[in-house]
């Protein structure tokens, strides 16, 4: 969101913070009225300046949250405001946003046909549509690690220095974006993915874009002025 970094911040629930508090709890409606979360799964944050974040609570579900249940955290996931305890997640977040400081929003769901193909230790970096090949680049799989631990934000973070999304090894996914709706859609679009990736395996296995077809499309990427991403190469994480 523009103006997003360098806006002052006195702890009180300014305009701007409103505004962005609306905005990541619609964002959690979605993922939940979609599916892409249950429960009390999933995390989403935002960028509310250099310093600040603003994040989910821990243990609630986010498809019915309000204002007063978010939490402005520092980067070490310290409560600064709010009456709720952060996501315990939030380092992974974290870890994140202190490799892409242009990432201004995070979004963890638990996508579940996504999510299959990691239980199923098959892998969705091959380029089979081209609207992720010029959207998405790629989507990689971040390896195995037990959830809340340094371990998952380090290889999250690992991937997500390229990509702009990844899956996680028996455990959900990751998108980031310049803003919280970018991120969303990029989660919703990796769902997307997975669901034809699933449906061309049930017809005898998807045909994945040539090398040419690969770089024509990778030129569009660069012509609208996006982020180099590598759309051929399995990055190491294991599938």
């Amino acid at each position: 969101m523009p103006g997003l970094v360098g806006s002052s911040y006195n702890g009180s629930m300014s305009d701007e913070l409103e505004i962005l508090s609306h905005a990541l709890i619609d964002v959690c409606r979605r993922l939940y009225e979609r599916g892409l979360i249950v429960a009390a799964d999933g995390n989403v944050s935002c960028r509310i300046d250099a310093e600040r974040f603003l994040t989910t609570p821990s243990g609630m579900c986010k498809g019915f949250l309000s204002p007063e249940d978010l939490v402005v955290v520092d980067l070490a996931g310290r409560a600064l405001q709010g009456r709720r305890k952060p996501s315990s997640e939030f380092g992974m977040h974290a870890a994140v946003y202190r490799v892409r400081p242009d990432v201004k929003a995070v979004v963890h769901a638990h996508p579940p046909t996504a999510t299959a193909f990691s239980v199923a230790g098959v892998s969705l970096m091959a380029p089979i549509l081209t609207e992720v090949v010029i959207g998405l680049g790629a989507i990689p799989t971040a390896p195995y690690a037990t959830p809340g631990t340094p371990q998952v934000g380090e290889g999250v973070a690992r991937l997500l220095v390229d990509y702009d999304c990844c899956i996680l090894s028996h455990h959900g996914a990751v998108t980031v974006g310049q803003d919280l709706f970018e991120a969303f859609y990029r989660m919703e679009t990796l769902e997307q993915t997975a669901k034809v990736a699933l449906a061309a395996h049930t017809l005898g296995g998807p045909r994945p874009l040539g090398e040419d077809q690969v770089e024509a499309l990778a030129r569009t990427r660069r012509a609208m002025g996006l982020r180099e991403i590598p759309v051929t190469r399995l990055p190491g994480s294991g599938m």
